[in-house]
């Protein structure tokens, strides 16, 4: 599989709000897709607390709240914001024409 082959289309151009998200199938993962600040951001997501879906949260300045318990996650690199050392995956995302897409494999932890 090439990498360009390696991306999931997941939503139209135009489908999620800014400051909102949804959650896609990518793969064999749930990963929850975000625009935020005019770009669109990709983590996974399970909140790592109790397994609430991150893509029912709210996006505020850069971060998704759970919406079960108000844990923090960036959405540009998938820390907890109340303890950096605890992160999810994130993905990357590109528009291609109109389509949103998300790449199968995470970026690797920093």
């Amino acid at each position: 599989m090439s990498r360009d082959d390696d991306f999931v289309t997941v939503a139209k151009v135009g489908a999620i709000a800014e400051g909102r998200g949804g959650t896609f199938t990518v793969g064999d993962r749930l990963v929850a897709v975000f625009l935020s600040g005019g770009e669109y951001q990709a983590i996974d997501d399970l909140c790592p607390h109790m397994g609430a879906s991150l893509g029912a949260g709210e996006v505020f300045d850069g971060a998704v709240a759970c919406p079960w318990h108000a844990w923090r996650f960036s959405v540009c690199n998938g820390k907890w914001l109340d303890n950096p050392k605890l992160s999810v995956d994130c993905f990357e995302v590109r528009v291609a024409g109109d389509e949103i897409q998300v790449r199968r494999t995470p970026r690797p932890k920093s």
